[in-house]
């Protein structure tokens, strides 16, 4: 079983003489990898093949309708500080998301609340107004920064007036029709709200494990840096996803909590199956990180200015799509024949190769 990372395609078979071939070649040798998955026959093997792979087509199912010309949504909300430290802290990376955001795309739909307009009764209504104008081929992010508590039995985000639980939240999101969503909670004891929270078809990210890792988290600052670090991007497709802005924070959180010679008080998770525990580290074995590698936040470079570039935008969109079918593809490739796999896979390349070609005119 292989985790989730970058690779390198080469069809030198495909290769004839001159300038054009080497401009294929470089084009097929940058395509991103997600996943490999290599299914064994033991115990759990078919069943884990069959669950891996009904979760794939799920999930390209859903990231097809991208192409419609997808909105994204953000909404971002720096909770109650309790101290001028902390209230200070959240609002500056509430308002660096919030610039990010709108520097992303040009029909990015933005939202930021911050010292007292972060209540719960704004956040209700903004919810609400989402749920109502959003489609379903829309992306909707909501990130939490701020503290949290919980009980043993119900998470609670910390606002100016009335918290919010996990559950109204779950609510309100659950509202809103578009397919792929993300939850990222960067506050303390943000693990009790994965339960509440985690639903087919939406990633969920927590800064701590459990409810009872409940000091102050310092994931948030390294979630804010993947967004704005071009280190962040792995798989160098100039795009950073959710998978790799979760794995840059966790890495950088770990690191802090070394450089401190403390002892690590958080530890962020994942989940997006919807269906089971979170894990601090997804993989091909465990199942998770399907949904989130595919799900871009941010776009990069040559692919920013194509995304808001109408004459390009379509093309982006196109190899996007084709991009998830190579992952779907290695996904089923335990369940094909080498000659299928290599001729589907092959097809996918060379299209990609082409868009890729038109993109860089």
């Amino acid at each position: 079983m292989r985790g989730f990372r970058s690779t390198r395609f080469s069809l030198w078979s495909f290769s004839h003489a001159g300038t054009k071939t080497h401009r294929l070649k470089r084009v097929l040798l940058v395509l991103p990898r997600r996943a490999t998955v290599k299914m064994n026959q033991g115990k759990g093997g078919l069943w884990g093949r069959a669950a891996l792979i009904a979760v794939a087509c799920a999930a390209f199912s859903g990231f097809c309708a991208r192409c419609a010309q997808a909105a994204p949504y953000y909404v971002t909300v720096a909770g109650l500080g309790g101290e001028p430290d902390y209230e200070q802290r959240f609002t500056a990376l509430a308002k660096d998301l919030d610039k990010l955001f709108k520097a992303a795309a040009n029909d990015a739909h933005v939202y930021t609340f911050t010292g007292s307009d972060a209540t719960k009764a704004h956040l209700t209504d903004t919810l609400g107004q989402i749920a109502r104008e959003a489609k379903p081929e829309d992306e909707f992010t909501l990130i939490l920064i701020g503290h949290g508590s919980y009980d043993g039995e119900e998470y609670k985000f910390n606002l100016p007036g009335p918290d919010i639980s996990g559950e109204d939240l779950a609510i309100l999101c659950d509202r809103i029709p578009a397919k792929r969503q993300l939850i990222v909670n960067t506050t303390s004891a943000s693990g009790g709200s994965i339960g509440a929270l985690q639903k087919a078809g939406r990633i969920v990210i927590a800064a701590t494990k459990t409810g009872t890792e409940k000091n102050a988290t310092v994931f948030a600052r390294y979630w804010v840096d993947a967004l704005r670090d071009g280190s962040a991007d792995t798989d160098k497709n100039e795009a950073i996803s959710a998978l790799e802005a979760f794995q840059f924070a966790d890495r950088k959180t770990a690191a802090f909590y070394e450089s401190q010679k403390r002892l690590a008080t958080e530890h962020a998770v994942i989940e997006d199956t919807g269906k089971k525990e979170a894990v601090r580290a997804a993989s091909t074995e465990n199942g998770e990180g399907l949904l989130a590698t595919n799900f871009i936040l941010l776009r990069l470079g040559a692919a920013q200015k194509a995304a808001n570039d109408p004459a390009k935008r379509a093309l982006l969109d196109k190899k996007e799509e084709l991009e998830r079918k190579i992952d779907l593809l290695k996904v089923q490739k335990a369940a094909m024949s080498a000659e299928d796999y290599k001729s589907q896979l092959s097809a996918v390349l060379l299209e990609l190769a082409r868009v890729q070609g038109d993109l860089d005119k």
